[in-house]
């Protein structure tokens, strides 16, 4: 069934797509973003989305008596599909010439979840967080909004035909309660699961319920606002609400929430108010705006792969490269819209001809990425021929288990990923040949990888008892290695919780009488917006080659300028340790110069240190454990703390 044309609907798409594109862009004016809420823009798209929807259902059904999923999927697909896998399609070549292996695959599995309509859970599960600067370089973080709704449209059908079939009477309560529940449930969710209440359908859905509920009540009663005074009014009240969120929020705010009812408000009132004599509704209906909102779909696709990878290969775009980008989108939205968008959506276009195209066009998307997948991102594309200094970590054998060596010490070693870099240099060590170092287990659950001191402080505050959330061959292990442990070294990235948590298990352990040393916080030398490269290969990859003697001195310069990055943690630390009588190992010491003011990048003899941010490779772990075995200090500490000699 066909909807009487709106034109302030696709200006208000403008205003939307607008928001949301600025906002990516990052505008600064004086200093200033003053776009720093624009994400609201998605939120917009949802209500009228909502409010298309329910209209185009809800039509049907009173028209017909029936509703056929069969022409609304087509609809949806002829309007979504090919416009998002050309996107997809153009975007390879790029990620090809300008994206690292690892997050290569990042991208390619971005890219099939976005086929599957489910890249909202992708971006949750791998811990993304929206508006961070990392996912500025994610080319289609954007994606996760067009999940929602593809998911929105395969329930919302279905349960709507449901609901007007047998509880006719009350679908206006029902999608009233709805809309209430949501919201509430939204506004406790994401004080407490920020991530899932982000990305996730059940936390968006009072929003789209917002704009079907506008539908309901116009098809019920036949007619929008009839109060000229309120239809002069409320249009340019709904605007300013609308123009507040965009300019005053900011992404450190509550959101979705009770917040986000306002410029949902202000979306309903421009919908339901707006007549043809309003000054907003004449304005939205512009030229202007309608050629932007019909473009709307296209323009969102585009500028977020186009600013991505533009800072992917040169950082942060300035302000005139930002306008030009946003140019470029524009004309190829404006190329996709003629080409693409519009012939797929004509009628005219036999839909059996759209459905082999479409499947041929996923067909090969889908093998691309996989292939990249299962090539591990083709690593070779940024290989030098300096084979050792551009070796990565291989494969060390952690010890998560606790084996009986009778004539060595005990040391169990409690900390994530970082964790394991300490047990790497330890274990190369001559300290290996009086104590057996073994490390607490990553695998309590499946997302606990960097729990290891929160969960030890529950084991020992618990009394090492049966905890649900324990993985029991985890509890197992844990209470074999803790119970032969003569020493803890506690090593980690530290969380704000890990600092919170520390002087409490550092209390506890010492009444257990173990011994307790501790390793400060691990250095960060990432380049910034480099996809978690450090400097020395973030200079590689810009450069495509080897840094000079003079190039690698400035650049271990700057990676011991990066040791301020963790220096408010360390000054933490060290109070912890001051306070609790134990050892700190101060790892700036060991993993830099701080006579000469730098930390080396790479062995004596050529093999790069660090395969990522900060951690350590192989021939990185043999390098620091020669500076270890060479402290004097250190090695007469562990003697006397364990009552051992070393020759």
């Amino acid at each position: 069934m066909k909807l009487n044309y709106r034109p302030e609907i696709d200006g208000l798409r403008a205003i939307a797509v607008l928001a949301v594109i600025f906002y990516h862009a990052q505008i600064t004016i004086l200093d200033h973003q003053p776009f720093q809420g624009g994400f609201i823009g998605v939120d917009i798209f949802f209500v009228i989305s909502g409010y298309l929807i329910t209209s185009i259902i809800l039509k049907e059904l009173i028209t017909t008596g029936t509703f056929s999923f069969k022409y609304f999927y087509e609809r949806r697909i002829r309007r979504i599909l090919p416009a998002l896998q050309l996107v997809m399609l153009v975007s390879f070549p790029f990620a090809w010439s300008y994206i690292i292996p690892g997050s290569f695959i990042d991208f390619s599995k971005s890219i099939l979840y976005s086929l599957g309509f489910s890249s909202n859970f992708y971006f949750h599960f791998t811990g993304q967080q929206y508006g961070a600067e990392s996912g500025l370089l994610k080319p289609f973080l954007h994606t996760w909004s067009l999940s929602v709704e593809e998911q929105y449209y395969i329930l919302f059908p279905i349960i709507l035909l449901i609901t007007f079939k047998y509880l006719r009477k009350y679908l206006g309560l029902i999608l009233t309660l709805g809309f209430i529940i949501s919201l509430i449930f939204t506004d406790w969710s994401i004080k407490n699961y920020p991530s899932e209440t982000f990305y996730f359908l059940h936390t968006r859905i009072w929003e789209l319920l917002a704009g079907s509920i506008l539908a309901y009540f116009e098809i019920q009663l036949g007619h929008r606002s009839e109060n000229r005074i309120l239809n002069l009014l409320l249009p340019g009240v709904g605007i300013l609400l609308i123009g507040h969120s965009i300019f005053f929020f900011n992404d450190k705010m509550f959101h979705p929430s009770f917040y986000t009812l306002s410029p949902i408000i202000g979306v309903c009132l421009v919908v339901w108010f707006s007549g043809k004599n309003e000054l907003i509704t004449k304005i939205l209906s512009s030229k202007l705006f309608v050629g932007i909102g019909l473009i709307s779909y296209s323009l969102y696709l585009w500028h977020y792969p186009i600013f991505a990878f533009y800072r992917i290969k040169n950082f942060t775009p300035s302000e005139f490269d930002k306008v030009e980008l946003i140019f470029l989108t524009f004309i190829l939205s404006i190329i996709s819209y003629f080409f693409v968008e519009r012939p797929f959506r004509n009628k005219k276009f036999n839909f059996k001809k759209i459905i082999y195209i479409l499947g041929f066009s996923f067909f090969i998307i889908l093998s691309m990425n996989l292939i990249v997948i299962f090539n591990k991102g083709y690593e070779t594309r940024f290989s030098f021929s300096n084979k050792p200094y551009y070796i990565k970590s291989k494969e060390f054998e952690v010890n998560y288990n606790y084996d009986d060596y009778s004539n060595k010490k005990n040391a169990l070693i409690v900390g994530n990923s970082h964790g394991e870099d300490t047990l790497k240099i330890l274990s190369l060590t001559n300290l290996k040949d009086k104590i057996y170092f073994n490390m607490a287990s990553p695998k309590i659950r499946k997302d606990d990888y960097n729990f290891q001191i929160e969960y030890l402080l529950k084991f020992l505050e618990e009394n090492k008892a049966k905890i649900d959330y324990y993985d029991k061959n985890w509890l197992d292990h844990l209470t074999k290695q803790y119970a032969n442990a003569d020493l803890i070294i506690l090593t980690s990235d530290y969380s704000e919780n890990d600092l919170k948590i520390l002087d409490r298990l550092i209390q506890l352990l010492k009444l257990d009488n173990k011994k307790v040393i501790i390793f400060n916080n691990a250095l960060e030398i990432k380049q910034q917006s480099s996809y978690n490269l450090n400097r020395l290969d973030y200079y590689v990859y810009k450069h495509k080659k080897l840094p000079k003697n003079k190039e690698l001195k400035q650049i271990e310069k700057k990676m011991f300028e990066d040791i301020d990055n963790t220096r408010e943690i360390n000054m933490k630390i060290k109070e912890i340790a001051e306070k609790n009588n134990i050892y700190l190992i101060e790892r700036e010491k060991i993993f830099c110069d701080l006579v000469k003011k730098k930390c080396p990048a790479v062995t004596d003899s050529g093999y790069k240190i660090y395969w990522d941010y900060s951690h350590i490779t192989n021939e990185g772990a043999k390098y620091f454990a020669k500076k270890i075995q060479n402290n004097k200090l250190f090695l007469k500490y562990i003697e006397r703390l364990l009552n051992i000699t070393f020759n």
